[in-house]
């Protein structure tokens, strides 16, 4: 959120609790909810799906240990009601890393072939290189004025 926001910052953190930010890309505003990943927190993630046209999930793609947590979380997001219709785009976050799962590891992990019914996409993205986060944007900027 913050590469998108703050082209030039140099140091972030990742989301303890809940931060929102407002993002312009390509003339379209976004309300940004950048909800933490923590166990404790995520009871909290749905306070926040209503008027949700989009899910960003950003997915560590060096945790093998944890991949299968990642599934079972976007598993129960994905079945909420609110959330039915919203595009799913995810960041396989992490790809400048040389023990990185690739994007098709990540998506096969996730189970997101699996996903009939919903419009998503993954990306290879580095949060701190700010790599792949145009592409992503922009597919989902056009995903979003293609259902209008």
């Amino acid at each position: 959120m913050y590469q998108l926001n703050l082209s030039d910052i140099l140091l972030f953190s990742a989301a303890i609790g809940f931060n929102v930010e407002t993002v312009t890309y390509k003339n379209l505003k976004f309300q940004v909810w950048d909800l933490g990943g923590q166990t404790s927190i995520r009871p909290y993630w749905r306070c926040y799906y209503s008027n949700t046209d989009a899910v960003i999930y950003v997915v560590d793609s060096c945790d093998r240990d944890r991949i299968g947590i990642s599934k079972s979380e976007l598993v129960a997001m994905l079945e909420e009601e609110e959330l039915k219709k919203a595009i799913l785009v995810v960041f396989a976050n992490k790809q400048d890393m040389e023990q990185a799962m690739t994007p098709t590891e990540v998506a096969n992990s996730l189970g997101l072939p699996a996903l009939k019914d919903r419009k998503w996409q993954i990306f290879k993205t580095s949060a701190t290189k700010g790599t792949g986060l145009d592409e992503a944007m922009e597919w989902l900027v056009e995903s979003l004025k293609s259902r209008q």
